[in-house]
């Protein structure tokens, strides 16, 4: 049995925070879908480090979905 790993989300259009255990190497596309996020609405960081979708979670990670703004 695979351990769990700890990572901590924040969706800054709802301002929701979670604490999460989800088996290493999962994408950050997977935590996107299974949290009701669309990936193509958010930009992803980790750490306050700006990454893509494909990266891939580690112990402690501290993740922000920030919403993206566009307009005239």
């Amino acid at each position: 049995m695979k351990s769990k790993i700890k990572i901590t989300i924040m969706i800054e259009r709802t301002q929701e925070k979670k604490v999460l255990q989800v088996a290493p190497a999962t994408t950050l596309k997977d935590i996107m879908l299974k949290a009701g996020v669309n990936p193509v609405e958010v930009v992803p960081a980790v750490n306050n480090t700006i990454v893509t979708e494909d990266y891939k979670v580690k112990n402690n990670d501290k993740i922000e979905l920030l919403s993206v703004v566009s307009g005239g």
